[in-house]
Formats: C-alpha cells, structure tokens, sequence
C-alpha cells in the first residue's frame, strides 16, 4: 500500500515555479529543487516523474494565474478598450518592478522559456502557443470593439494591433529583465497606446503621425 503524501502539491508546485522563473530551466539543479520545495529527490520525482514533469506543472500554474488576471483587464465591460490595454500595460510593468532583485526584473516565464525552450522543447512550445493564442484573442477583440465604438483610432487589422501590442508587451518584459528603469517602460508603453489612438490606414498609408 503506497504511503500517504505528507506535502502540499500545489505549495511544491508554486516554489518550483519561482525557482524556474529565477533560473531558467537548464539553469535549474535537482538541488535548488529539493532547497525550494522542501522535498528530498525521492519525492520530487516519485511525485512529479521527472525535472520535466514539474517544469511543465510549474509552467502551467504561472500562466493559469497570470493570464488570468491579465484576461480579467481585458475582458472589464466597466472600461473602454483603451483603457483596458492601458490598464494591462500598468499591470505588467508594476509586476515587473515587484519582481525586480539586483536592480533587474524577472521578466516573464513564458518569454523567458519562448527563448529558451520553445525552438527545442516540443511539449513546451505547445503550452506557450496556447497560451498566446488566448492572450492574442483577448486583445483582438478588445481592439475589434474599440475600433467599432471610436476609441480606438487605428485602422489597421485587428490582428496585426493584437500582435503588436502583444510583442510591446514581451519587450517590456525583456527590458525590464535587463534592468530598465520603470520611466523607459512607461514610455514604450505610451508609445504602443499613441499609435493605437492615432488614425492609420489599413493599407498602410499614415494620417496622424
């Protein structure tokens, strides 16, 4: 008869989570593992099958929580759509200067694991594509109805916006990973929200900068 557990999975998960988001994933030891989660190596991979396993549960519970929160600003009917991506915009840089040690950010997990892993790593590459994918189909209907009601200046297709907006915000995030200070991103931000307010052809042609 197996033994019962004695830890909390998702107290295990989460430690993980942040020890793979300071590190990266190669950079990650099955020591600083067993140090973050308080688990020996016996349980780590009785319980989670391999480093892999647990990388993939860590990275499934950042973006459950961080998409999350960031498709609740998107999807707020209380604000405008340019509210709702300035909104975000504010949300993701004040993350970052939480999450700042040694005068640099953390960045964000999933950029980070794009760059690392997604080119090599199959099953990751996946995860990410999905989750890009909502987080794309958010925006894109946050842009769809700006347009509609006149918020949003711009002409351009919705998806190229969603796209752009979506890759501001990853560069934020690498920024701030470098250590960029809060008053540059604010400015990359604004920038993104000034060409969204200014009216630009679909095909191109620019009317208003």
């Amino acid at each position: 008869m197996p033994r019962p557990r004695t830890f909390d999975e998702d107290r295990a998960v989460d430690a993980a989570m942040r020890t793979f988001w300071a590190n990266g994933y190669e950079a990650t030891t099955t020591r600083e593992l067993c140090a973050a989660t308080g688990l020996g190596r016996s349980s780590i991979y009785n319980t989670f099958a391999s480093k892999h396993d647990l990388f993939e549960r860590a990275l499934a519970r950042y973006i459950e929580t961080t998409t999350a929160a960031h498709l609740a600003i998107l999807n707020d009917p209380q604000l405008s759509a340019m509210e709702r991506i300035r909104a975000l915009f504010a949300m993701i840089i004040e993350a970052e200067q939480e999450n700042r040690r040694d005068g640099r950010g953390l960045g964000c997990l999933t950029v980070n694991m794009t760059v690392e892993l997604a080119g090599r790593d199959t099953e990751t590459a996946r995860t990410l594509e999905l989750d890009v994918e909502r987080r794309l189909e958010a925006m894109r209907a946050v842009i769809t109805t700006g347009q509609r009601d006149g918020d949003i200046a711009s002409r351009r297709d919705a998806d190229a916006l969603a796209l752009y907006i979506n890759t501001v915000i990853a560069g934020i995030r690498v920024a701030a990973q470098g250590g960029v200070e809060r008053a540059a991103l604010e400015a990359i931000a604004a920038t993104a929200m000034d060409a969204l307010s200014h009216s630009t052809a679909a095909n191109g042609s620019n009317t208003g900068i």
